[in-house]
């Protein structure tokens, strides 16, 4: 069974940086499979902020993100990270990151066969 561990979450002033990192663990095919960032605000719906595809690198981002964020992979260590730089505070809320073999089903849907547990990001103003 595939796991998820996301970290680097934390309390950052407004146009500060993190780096969200997702390793992946469970005997599986990472390249098999697209990994998606998602990102839910305090009282509102998560959303799909980012997804990678392991196999070549494609990525997909949101518009919001857009020249802010960059996710990236590393093969050798399973996992995915995203960089966050210029936050806002609308940024604020869970980072979950997601696993599914179906591209257009993770980074077009928001669906996906497994997810992490979440890392909270807080940015102050």
């Amino acid at each position: 069974e595939v796991q998820l561990v996301e970290s680097g979450g934390g309390l950052v002033q407004a146009g500060g940086s993190l780096r969200l990192s997702c390793a992946a663990s469970g005997g599986f095919t990472f390249a098999d499979y697209t990994i998606g960032w998602f990102h839910q605000a305090p009282g509102k719906e998560r959303e799909g902020v980012s997804c990678i595809r392991m196999s070549d690198g494609a990525t997909n981002s949101a518009e919001s993100v857009n020249g802010r964020f960059t996710i990236t992979r590393d093969n050798a260590k399973n996992t995915v990270y995203l960089q966050m730089n210029s936050l806002k505070p609308e940024d604020t809320g869970v980072y979950y990151c997601a696993a599914d073999t179906g591209l257009f089903r993770i980074c077009v849907l928001g669906q996906a066969e497994y997810w992490g547990q979440g890392a909270q990001v807080t940015v102050s103003s």
